[in-house]
């Protein structure tokens, strides 16, 4: 007679998946670009209507930028407990409430008739549904899941943000201008919603769910530290402990100048700014979209890049190309699309984002398996610096007339940035690697 008790079954030992099947960390690397894709959109609308809703409720630039700023400073704010909550209640459910925070967000504003109501539906909810997809969704994604390639996925992730206004902003400008901005936000809030089916579905944690090792990995990993306690105090610790490193602070503050001559002033008011000389909105919204066609390329290429290169040094080539790009700039607007602005697209649009992939590196290579939450920091410096400018630039704009005082200043930060990045030391001794 046979012992009734047995044993239970031991969990599958990971393996490297057959060498002729598609290892699943590509499905789920290509869930996360098509949200990270549709995010972009999200974000990108308000720079679309800032002239309709002036003309229809008499708000000024500097009153719709406000909105803008608060958006960014909570998709800053977000990111690094994002990351916490990821790691504690799964990247899914996460991602999945922050797309219908965003839906919701977006789908309320056309019922606003006060500038407060800006504020709160696209600043507040929309600023934290998108900041919950952040630089920390793709760092975590790229950190759990690949060992090999990891720099060119950041790149490809990264650019995913570039694709979404290719694809979002030339058909929102079109509904804007010819349907209305109510019919732009009802598209953005039903496009949220259709991207979490997609989540639901296909997104799976870690590649031990699986039975499956991380791609390129050869050998089973550490398995990933517990993280049953408060998301809130694992991110306030990672903080405190990062910014007890110089390199964090040097991270910190050039991402901060790489989100103020980003998406605080060139994504929020590159539009207005060539409207204001004459350049129809669509027009606009198109060489915006253009600049996201080159830095599809400009980050990928640089997510290459920062697999074979000195992080560093990328970084002060980048951050030395926008300035000259942007010192430039006030010189090249015009009423129609002339050769200069369209060099200016291309050169700019190919360092857009370039500088995400080294700046995540740098952070594996310092902060090791808290890089995540640490990039999630220093990612919230970045929509600061992104707030402060695109606050800033529109009450310029109010007082001068134009935005060339921006841009100028822009280009002095610039400077600023690549002496922040000379100064970045090399990889500490002893930091261990990030685990699956």
């Amino acid at each position: 007679m046979t012992d009734a008790t047995t044993e239970p079954a031991p969990a599958p030992t990971p393996t490297p998946a057959p060498a002729r099947r598609l290892h699943y960390a590509w499905v789920v690397a290509g869930v996360a670009l098509l949200v990270l894709v549709g995010s972009a959109g999200f974000r990108s609308t308000p720079g679309l209507m800032m002239d309709a809703l002036t003309g229809e409720f008499g708000w000024s630039h500097a009153t719709i930028a406000s909105a803008v700023s608060v958006n960014l400073t909570l998709y800053g704010l977000t990111a690094p407990f994002a990351a916490a909550l990821m790691d504690r209640f799964g990247v899914r459910l996460v991602v999945v409430c922050a797309l219908l925070t965003i839906s919701v967000g977006s789908g309320l504003t056309i019922l606003m008739t006060q500038s407060w109501q800006l504020i709160l539906c696209w600043g507040v909810l929309v600023g934290l549904g998108s900041g919950s997809m952040a630089g920390a969704f793709a760092t975590t994604v790229t950190g759990r899941w690949f060992r090999a390639r990891q720099g060119l996925v950041t790149g490809v992730l990264t650019a995913a943000g570039a694709a979404g206004n290719l694809v979002f902003m030339p058909l929102l400008a079109w509904l804007v201008e010819q349907q209305g901005w109510r019919t732009a936000v009802v598209v953005v809030s039903l496009a949220a919603t259709a991207v979490a089916v997609p989540v639901l579905a296909l997104m799976r944690e870690r590649p031990a769910d699986l039975g499956l090792l991380p791609y390129g990995a050869t050998e089973q990993e550490p398995p990933a530290p517990a993280t049953d306690g408060s998301a809130l105090l694992r991110s306030l610790r990672v903080l405190r402990e990062a910014s007890r490193s110089t390199a964090f602070w040097l991270l910190a503050g050039s991402f901060a100048i790489c989100g103020a001559t980003t998406a605080g002033l060139v994504g929020t008011h590159f539009i207005p700014a060539a409207h204001d000389h004459g350049m129809p909105v669509t027009t606009a919204a198109s060489l915006l979209a253009m600049v996201g066609v080159f830095d599809v390329a400009g980050t990928i290429a640089s997510g290459w890049f920062t697999d074979r290169f000195d992080s560093r040094k990328l970084l002060v080539t980048y951050y030395a190309l926008r300035g000259i790009s942007l010192l430039f700039l006030p010189q090249l607007f015009a009423g129609s699309l002339k050769p200069p602005i369209l060099a200016f697209v291309i050169f700019y649009g190919l360092d857009w984002v370039a500088t995400v992939p080294p700046t995540v590196a740098l952070c594996r290579q310092h902060f090791g398996a808290d890089a995540p939450i640490v990039f999630g920091w220093v990612l919230a410096s970045h929509q600061i610096g992104a707030a402060l400018v695109a606050g800033l630039a529109g009450v310029a704009r109010d007082a001068f007339g134009d935005y060339d005082l921006a841009w100028y200043a822009a280009g002095g930060l610039c400077a600023i940035a690549v002496l922040l990045c000379l100064a970045l030391g090399r990889r500490p001794a002893g930091v261990p690697a990030a685990p699956s």
